[in-house]
Parts: structure tokens; C-alpha cells; sequence
């Protein structure tokens, strides 16, 4: 990219200088081009003098570095184009320009579903849960039943989470673990099993008898259907974080957060506890870059026989 802009000055591309992970070339000036240091950098060079295009020229295996540039550029209203990896090009809602025929790709960095697509995803959580109404409130009496004959301790378990665009809500999960779990969870942070940011122990000795079965087939989530009703939540989407969790995001995790947080999701369908932290939240940004009703009900179909048969669920 660089030696095209320098050959061909009509163009009227002027560089600026240029950012690199390799520890020699990122202080190794090319030509008139600086050397500006490590990609993270970008951000602040940004906020120090004027840019009008930043090009990312990377493959596209660190499309999370690709991701954090676009959003760094974003917020400060400077247009990032992407020279694509073509044999590895998968990204919908791109413009495509030319530098003398080397393409440029313009990454959509819409932050939240379109107005009508959140009232049509809005309109099918609430028609599904009626729909289920009648078949939900018998099974969830028997839960309760069962959860109060096993151990001492509240039917609900609540607990706060975060919600789309970084809004708290108060999440409703059937018990399934000892009345004291939270206050346990330090002493067992050096036995986690889950990758970045989250707490996840696959035989959690807080994990109560009737509480196992319910993980196992996701029952102790049925609860939820009540933040879907009130619109905290919706029946597919991300998964929602807890605040401890999301304050350690990176800047392209946060995307998670441009879609309201589901029951079910594409990370639930993938795996769900087998899948890491960093899948999760590619799956997620998946989602909702292409996000259609067609999707929801799809993923909602693929959940039924992953929650029968209760792989990936600790």
C-alpha cells in the first residue's frame, strides 16, 4: 500500500506514517514514511494529529485487531478501509473502493439492529412465548417443587447482569446451587476452567443435586422468560455478561453489547460451555452483523436437540 501511494502521487493519498507488531519494523522508517509505532497505538495518534483514512493491511486471522482499529476509527469519525485477505474474506456490509486498482473494503460498524428489525425480533419473542405459556408454567411449578424438596433456599436465584448498549438488568435463574454460592466463588477462582473473563467450573461442588439435572438441559434459564417479556432480554442473542466480566472487554468484545442479550444463541447451538470466551464473542458479533429472523428461528430450532441431549452444559 505504501509504495502504491508514493508511485502514484495523483492519486492524493499522502502518508501519514504507518503502525506495526514486529518489534523492528514498527521503529524502522520507510522511506519519507515514519514509523508511528505498535497498532494499539493507533487510537492515540489518531487524537493527535489529523488523519483522513487510516488502511488496514493485515490477514484476516487477527480480525480482532482488524475490529478494534475500525471501532477506534469510528468513534472519532475517521473512515477505516481494509485491504482484504481474499482467500479468507467472509464480512458482509462492505463498500468496496479502488486505489489504483488495489481494492479497498469499508467495514459496517452499525452498532445496534435497525429499528424495524428490533420490532420484528421483539414481535417474535413475545408471539413464541405465549405460545409456550401454557406448556412453560406447569413445568417451571415442578422445578420450584423440586428445588424447594432438595435444599433450603430461595426458588429464584437473581443476579445482576448487563444488558444491550451496557444497560444493568436484574437476570431470574431457577437455583441451582447452595444458598451461599457467591460468597464461595473467591475461594474457588484458582479452579476455573472457563477462558477470559468468565467463571466456570465443571464439577462446581456449589452445584446442588436438583441443580446438576436443571444445568444439564438448560432448565434452570426458564426463568427468563420473564426478562423476555419485560424486554431485558431476548430469546436469541449474546450471552449477558456480569459487570466484573464486561468491565475487562476488550474494545472489540463490546460489541456483544449492540444486541439485546438472548436465552439461546449462536454460542449456545456451537458448544455452549466448550466454546472459549474469545469464540463466544466472535459467534455473537457474527449474529448480530447478520442477524435475521430467519437466524433466530434456525438457532432456536438447533437449541432443542442441543439442550435434550445436553452436551457442552456444565
Amino acid at each position: 500500500m505504501i509504495q502504491t501511494i508514493v508511485a502514484r502521487p495523483e492519486l492524493g493519498y499522502k502518508a501519514v506514517g504507518f503502525v506495526d507488531d514486529d518489534p523492528e519494523k514498527c521503529q524502522t522508517d520507510m522511506g519519507r514514511v515514519r514509523a508511528l509505532g505498535r497498532i494499539r497505538d493507533v487510537p492515540a495518534l489518531l487524537d493527535q494529529q489529523p488523519v483522513d483514512l487510516v488502511i488496514i493491511a493485515l490477514p484476516w486471522r487477527d480480525y480482532p485487531t482488524i475490529l478494534n482499529v475500525v471501532r477506534a476509527c469510528a468513534v472519532r469519525n475517521v473512515p477505516a478501509r481494509v485491504v482484504p485477505d481474499l482467500f479468507q474474506l467472509s464480512l458482509s456490509q462492505m463498500q468496496l473502493e479502488m486505489l489504483d486498482g488495489v481494492p479497498l473494503l469499508g467495514i459496517g460498524v452499525e452498532r445496534t439492529l435497525p429499528r424495524s428489525s428490533r420490532i420484528a425480533k421483539r414481535a417474535l419473542d413475545l408471539v413464541l412465548v405465549l405460545i409456550a405459556a401454557p406448556f412453560l408454567i406447569p413445568l417451571m411449578g415442578l422445578i420450584a417443587l423440586a428445588i424447594r424438596l432438595d435444599t433450603p433456599g430461595p426458588t429464584f436465584y437473581r443476579q445482576k447482569r448487563v444488558g444491550q448498549d451496557g444497560r444493568p438488568f436484574e437476570i431470574i435463574k431457577f437455583r441451582s446451587m447452595v444458598s451461599d454460592a457467591d460468597r464461595q466463588r473467591d475461594v474457588l477462582l484458582a479452579h476455573n476452567e472457563a477462558t477470559g473473563p468468565l467463571f466456570k467450573i465443571k464439577n462446581d461442588p456449589r452445584v446442588t443435586r436438583v441443580g446438576r439435572w436443571l444445568r444439564r438441559f438448560s432448565l434452570d434459564e426458564l426463568p427468563q422468560v420473564i426478562n423476555i417479556a419485560r424486554g431485558e432480554m431476548s430469546l436469541v442473542g449474546p450471552r449477558p455478561g456480569l459487570p466484573d466480566e464486561v468491565a475487562q472487554y476488550e474494545p472489540w468484545q463490546r460489541q456483544r453489547l449492540d444486541a439485546p442479550p438472548g436465552l439461546t444463541g449462536l454460542w449456545q447451538v456451537s458448544g455452549r460451555s466448550d466454546v472459549t470466551f474469545e469464540e463466544m464473542c466472535l459467534l455473537d458479533i457474527y449474529y448480530i452483523e447478520r442477524w435475521s429472523l430467519g437466524m433466530d428461528l434456525r438457532i432456536l430450532a438447533r437449541t432443542v436437540p442441543r439442550v435434550l441431549l445436553g452436551n457442552g452444559a456444565y
